[in-house]
């Protein structure tokens, strides 16, 4: 081929090699994902969520905590045990008479009686607690689920930009080749190429930052499941959508009525409660029922009696004032708790609210205005109306109009993971 017939397959090169780029766009039709390029059986969703919920260390701690509150239960409900005491040895009369001489022994039993008033407030104490340790084990789920999605659609995003700049990389290095041989025929100044190769480093510098990005978003929803995904893998998915019909209002009356930590708190203020009793209650000391069977030398007895402390001098004020204070501590957090979940609720569904603006003006304009204006400069380029540094102007402003895209588009399903967490579970 003559160089003429070169220099006329140059742009139409340049531009396929442009539009290769453009399809990888994250609304285009570009059909292989990088996860798929990556791992071909990249982690969905749901199963990195089954995982986590497998082997989080915060879903085992919680599930520990249930077992002891469910194990203290029992011990509330336990009756009080019986005791024992014996003794042994030898004994004698001492008249020279009689010469009696016996192993004297005693036995007593004796069994405390617990007061029924004590006893039920306790165990009343004990379920409350194990009411709050079930909410507890669910807020951990709710929340292990919410760092589980935030954690996913942040890798999403990263392969997303990792792949970007990975075909821009690629496209400009074809470029400069371009640019350079175009150079050396002294079809085009050497200025070019020197840009050119400026805009080949800062594409070699986006690639490096990406790949990090990646390695770290990786980590991070690998530690979030305890390392059950191994070193290297992918995931495969989609951004969440825009829910219509969330409305505040609704939101946060739900949080008050169903969100695992709020109920939690209430199970305290609750178990506080009937500590109180509980301590009150023990002001009425146990009876215990003696029983003794005595032999001795001359004489052999059985006697039954009781014995119980009278509270006279102390009647248990201490621990009822340090049982009031902890129900007065557990309202307070309760009330900070509440009020907390509002605010954050508020943030979250703002911060929702403002990722799906953001999204709507990318899809009614920011996205074909990007791709037109990279049409253009196709068209200009193929024609010699432009430069071809001014192609790889728009195919920039073009990757970093999609990468934005996809920010936003992570932005808003992270907001709804933790609005979701906030509220307890999403309509």
């Amino acid at each position: 081929m003559t160089p003429a017939g070169e220099d006329s397959m140059r742009p139409a090169l340049a531009c396929g090699i442009i539009a290769a780029f453009v399809c990888a766009g994250i609304s285009h039709s570009c059909p292989t994902s990088y996860a798929a390029e990556l791992h071909p059986n990249g982690y969905t969703l749901n199963q990195v969520i089954q995982l986590a919920l497998q082997h989080n260390p915060k879903m085992k701690g919680a599930e520990a905590a249930l077992e002891q509150s469910r194990n203290q239960r029992v011990t509330a409900g336990a009756y009080l045990n019986p005791t024992i005491t014996g003794s042994i040895g030898r004994g004698s009369i001492r008249d020279p008479r009689t010469g009696v001489s016996i192993a004297e022994r005693t036995i007593t039993v004796e069994q405390p009686l617990e007061w029924l008033g004590k006893r039920a407030a306790r165990q009343r104490a004990a379920e409350a607690g194990v009411g709050g340790a079930l909410a507890g084990f669910d807020h951990i789920k709710v929340s292990v689920m919410a760092d589980v999605k935030g954690a996913f659609f942040r890798l999403l995003f990263a392969q997303q930009d990792a792949r970007l700049a990975g075909e821009n990389l690629k496209t400009v290095e074809d470029l400069v080749k371009l640019v350079s041989a175009r150079v050396s025929t002294k079809e085009a100044p050497k200025f070019e190429l020197v840009k050119a190769t400026v805009e080949l480093q800062k594409s070699q510098k986006d690639l490096a930052r990406a790949d990090n990005a990646l390695l770290v978003a990786r980590a991070q929803l690998n530690t979030v499941t305890g390392k059950a995904m191994g070193e290297s893998f992918a995931v495969q998915g989609e951004f969440e959508t825009a829910r219509p019909g969330l409305e505040l209002h609704a939101l946060v009356n739900q949080a008050l009525e169903r969100q695992p930590a709020l109920r939690r708190q209430q199970k305290a203020v609750e178990q506080a409660e009937y500590t109180i009793e509980h301590e009150r209650a023990s002001r009425i000391p146990n009876v215990s029922v003696i029983g003794q069977y005595h032999r001795e030398a001359g004489d052999e007895s059985v006697t039954a009696g009781f014995s119980v402390a009278l509270p006279v001098w102390y009647r248990r004020q201490g621990e009822i004032g340090t049982a009031m204070g902890a129900h007065r501590e557990a309202q307070a957090e309760r009330d900070r708790i509440q009020q907390e979940l509002e605010q954050t609720i508020i943030q979250h569904f703002q911060d929702m609210q403002t990722a799906q603006a953001q999204m709507k003006v990318f899809e009614q304009g920011l996205l074909h205005q990007a791709q037109e204006a990279l049409d253009i400069a196709q068209f200009s380029f193929r024609h010699g109306a432009t430069s071809l540094l001014e192609v790889i102007d728009a195919q920039r402003v073009s990757r970093q109009t999609l990468l934005e895209y996809a920010q936003a588009q992570a932005d808003h399903s992270i907001a709804l993971a933790r609005l979701e967490r906030a509220v307890g579970e999403l309509p």
